[in-house]
């Protein structure tokens, strides 16, 4: 009975970093996304300024 308890916890524990990981995974990549599209419309990092 031990043993399932043990096999148990340690399935849900990597159950629970992987799931962890693949989160990491496509934050990265959803924000890797942004910043090329910031990039591409022209946000503050071109420098642009208002005409006074």
């Amino acid at each position: 009975m031990g043993l399932v308890v043990l096999l148990l916890v340690l399935a849900l524990l990597f159950g629970g970093v992987g799931l962890f990981v693949e989160g990491l995974k496509w934050a990265l990549i959803i924000a890797l996304v942004l910043i090329v599209a910031s990039l591409f419309t022209g946000s503050t990092w071109r420098g642009r300024r208002s005409a006074l």
